[in-house]
């Protein structure tokens, strides 16, 4: 835990956060926040375990032929359950009621729960009462949303919401009255989706992509995340400090050297697509290539390469609302292949794998037609550990044929900083600085939801504020095939079943 460097990288941070918006330089950044990880037994983790597999496929379509989904500013993160999750807020309403919501690059629906779903949430959750809200309008359009062990449901309404600085005066969202016990953790009362439109279940236009299409709001099409890592830090609490979001521009204090951008393959544009890539790059090339390093005790291994096939069974959705790493059960299995001594776990923790404590797993991912590995951590690749035994954060997800086989969640993501740009879409990845590294396991309070002043304000049709975003939203019932996959910590006495 250092407590130094954390006031250090604070002061970059909130220079930019405190300082009064400029029209001239529309970029605004979030802060993140993160939770302490509660302890389960062998048969909860079981559960837990297999939890995380349904959500994940609830959301990526697993067994469906289809998608389902389809100034400057700073917003600080809160990191979640020791990386488990990562939320920013924002503010909704007139007056404005500020909110907790999970930042989720892997849908594009933004919701929150309403009071009449009170009753089904941890104690000290906020609700949205639309009653309380003189600018908000009820589209009359039903709103469902179903994960792998439980669903939400209400309408589709639709309001001012103010993000970073930023105001959408009539962005569309669901107001949920009725949700799964435990579907979300206080205090969180949503998600808001940073994916494309044409994921949109709801078919609503999201609130970063308005900014991002309407001339002269941001000063460039972009926003960019930081996250931060407890996983290893046995004194984290419940809430920490998480990183940043920054719509409109980049923190140059927070990465050193390019970014590296690779365009989102094919025009896909619906998630953040991206081609896992082999040792060959080339034009339109779209392979996954994976280099894994072994450590076993003072034992170095040889080194391995491991490289998928090229196109669509490649393609990798860039997803902050996944906590692990998902790919296809062949590729994950040959990955495993590589590690002496894993083995594929069964019961309810089918789909994972274990492997010695005593090694020391070392992966990097490469992405498009770069020739750049970015390196994960193996302190992010250890999910979870009993005496000799660890779990691997790599695990199978059965996605459908038509959305992506490959999930990349925070566990890549704590290791870089990344960039999604809408025009030319693309994804950009960097090297952390020493001040985004210093964030790690740092002392200091999570941030708490604030209502800031707006710099810019906008329609949701990306135009004036007396646009409906009623055109945005389809007509009848909604289902929304999301659930955003928070890995909880645990400790464990068995393996499998």
């Amino acid at each position: 835990m250092r407590l130094l460097p954390f006031s250090l990288a604070a002061f970059f941070l909130l220079s930019d956060a405190l300082a009064a918006p400029s029209p001239a330089y529309p970029a605004q950044s979030i802060p993140l926040v993160r939770r302490a990880r509660p302890q389960r037994n062998a048969t909860e983790l079981g559960s837990w375990l297999q939890g995380q597999k349904a959500g994940l496929e609830a959301k990526y379509g697993g067994g469906r032929s289809a998608y389902q989904k389809r100034a400057t500013g700073l917003n600080l993160i809160t990191n979640q359950d020791s990386d488990s999750s990562f939320y920013g807020s924002l503010a909704v309403g007139t007056p404005a009621v500020s909110f907790n919501v999970i930042l989720d690059t892997g849908s594009a629906d933004l919701w929150l729960a309403s009071n009449v779903a009170a009753a089904s949430l941890d104690s000290g959750t906020p609700t949205f009462d639309a009653s309380s809200s003189s600018s908000f309008k009820d589209l009359n359009t039903t709103f469902r949303i179903e994960y792998g062990l439980g669903a939400a449901a209400g309408v589709l309404g639709q309001d001012k919401v103010q993000m970073a600085g930023f105001e959408v005066n009539t962005q569309a969202f669901g107001v949920v009255e009725q949700i799964t016990a435990n579907l979300l953790n206080a205090p969180v009362s949503g998600l808001i989706g940073l994916a494309f439109q044409n994921i949109s279940s709801s078919g609503a236009k999201p609130f970063w992509q308005t900014l991002a299409e309407t001339s002269g709001t941001m000063d460039s099409p972009l926003m960019a995340i930081q996250l931060t890592r407890y996983t290893d830090d046995a004194k984290a609490q419940t809430l920490e400090p998480g990183g940043t979001l920054t719509f409109g521009a980049v923190n140059t204090t927070l990465f050193t050297g390019n970014i590296d951008y690779q365009d989102i393959p094919n025009g896909l544009v619906g998630y953040w697509l991206q081609e896992l890539t082999s040792a060959c790059p080339r034009v339109l090339c779209a392979m996954v290539d994976v280099d894994l390093y072994l450590s076993v005790g003072r034992l170095d291994c040889e080194r391995e390469r491991m490289s998928l096939t090229s196109g669509s069974t490649s393609f990798a959705a860039i997803d902050t609302g996944t906590t692990l790493v998902g790919g296809p059960s062949d590729a994950i299995a040959s990955l495993y292949a590589q590690i002496p001594g894993s083995v594929a776990l069964t019961g309810q923790s089918q789909g994972f794998w274990s492997y010695p404590c005593s090694s020391t797993i070392n992966i990097a991912l490469t992405f498009g037609n770069s020739t750049t590995s970015w390196p994960i951590s193996p302190k992010d690749f250890l999910f979870s550990q009993s005496g000799s035994s660890c779990i691997g954060a790599f695990f199978e997800a059965n996605t459908s044929g038509t959305t992506p086989p490959w999930i990349i969640g925070d566990t890549f993501l704590k290791n870089v900083y990344s960039v999604f740009r809408a025009s030319p879409p693309a994804v950009g990845f960097a090297e952390l600085s020493s001040v985004a590294l210093a964030m790690n396991g740092a002392v200091g309070s999570a941030p708490s939801p604030t209502i800031g002043s707006v710099s810019a304000t906008v329609g949701a049709s990306g135009s004036s504020s007396q646009n409906s975003a009623a055109r945005d939203v389809r007509a009848g019932g909604v289902v929304v095939a999301w659930a955003t996959v928070v890995v909880v910590g645990v400790v464990w006495g068995a393996l499998g079943s």
